[in-house]
């Protein structure tokens, strides 16, 4: 058995690992700015929260990207179907560049839409500040079934390796765009990348920025598939959720959502409801008493052409 992990443990060497220094680097010069400027973008137990979920979530993911490992690495020996053009080749690294990207936005879109992901998923937007710490606030359970949806790159012929440094590449790129201080980069990057104004809006919980910009590092998946807005500096960005858990206790962070998720299951009379409760985006109820954020963008539309009508 340790012959399959060996790899990992050896041959793997986690960029991320090497980038700590830097983060911390990036993080001081950002809080000496936001005190130069005598901003409230950083406050202490916030920051305390987000750096505690990264730490818990780098603990667990010690496990499951193991467990990820053995299941890339079987399915890489079982299929490969192009593994001698594909494995530590140019155009290996090429091709999953984008591949893993396009996979990263499938799973970033889904963790917004289906509501048991998104319970996983929540605590990563649940500050109400936005600065390089809050990319550190890492879920403790999505790392549990965010591997499955790269399985078919080993089938591919990806090896294991290149897949999960791809992964940690396209980590440390979404570190850097957690933050307030760059307003707009020249217009072909911002038009082909993933920035820092890109994922404001994607922090949002204004109605009209809500559920966009999924992008890992290319934002033109968001731009091809309809769910791209863009930063409206007459919208300022309001930070958190539509309903804030006013709480910095790591363990309630990783755990409010599938807390309300289990209570709304509890209260369900007929096993459709519950199946809908779990797999219907975020805010569906069967009365609704609660809404989705399709709906919320529906009815604010509404209300907005109705006041422009009375002006």
């Amino acid at each position: 058995m340790f012959d399959f992990f060996k790899p990992i443990l050896t041959d793997f060497q986690n960029p991320v690992l090497y980038a700590i220094p830097i983060f911390a680097l990036l993080m001081g010069i950002e809080i000496y700015v936001n005190y130069k400027d005598r901003s409230d973008n950083y406050s202490l137990p916030d920051t305390a929260a987000s750096l505690s979920m990264g730490i818990g979530s780098v603990v667990v993911d010690l496990l499951t990207k193991s467990i990820a490992y053995l299941a890339f690495w079987a399915l890489y020996e079982q299929f490969g179907f192009f593994k001698s053009y594909l494995e530590f080749t140019v155009l290996g690294w090429v091709l999953l560049f984008f591949f893993d990207d396009f996979t990263f936005y499938w799973h970033h879109r889904l963790s917004h839409q289906v509501r048991l992901l998104w319970a996983a998923h929540v605590n990563h937007h649940s500050s109400t500040h936005y600065n390089l710490s809050t990319a550190l606030r890492q879920s403790w359970t999505e790392v549990f079934y965010k591997y499955i949806w790269y399985l078919w790159l080993p089938i591919l012929g990806f090896h294991p390796i290149m897949i999960l440094a791809q992964m940690s590449l396209s980590l440390m790129y979404q570190f850097w765009i957690h933050t307030k201080h760059i307003k707009q980069l020249p217009t072909f990057v911002e038009y082909i990348f993933n920035t820092p104004a890109h994922h404001r809006v994607h922090h949002a919980k204004n109605i009209v920025y809500l559920d966009k910009n999924h992008a890992g590092i290319l934002i033109i998946w968001d731009r091809l598939l309809g769910t791209f807005q863009q930063e409206d500096p007459n919208e300022p960005v309001e930070y958190g959720i539509t309903t804030n858990i006013n709480t910095y206790n790591p363990l309630r962070i990783a755990s409010h959502d599938f807390v309300i998720l289990y209570r709304d299951l509890r209260k369900a009379n007929l096993w459709s409801v519950r199946l809908k409760y779990l797999f219907y985006p975020p805010g569906w109820s069967p009365d609704g008493s609660t809404q989705t954020a399709d709906q919320m963008r529906a009815t604010w539309k509404q209300e907005q052409e109705r006041s422009t009508k009375i002006d």
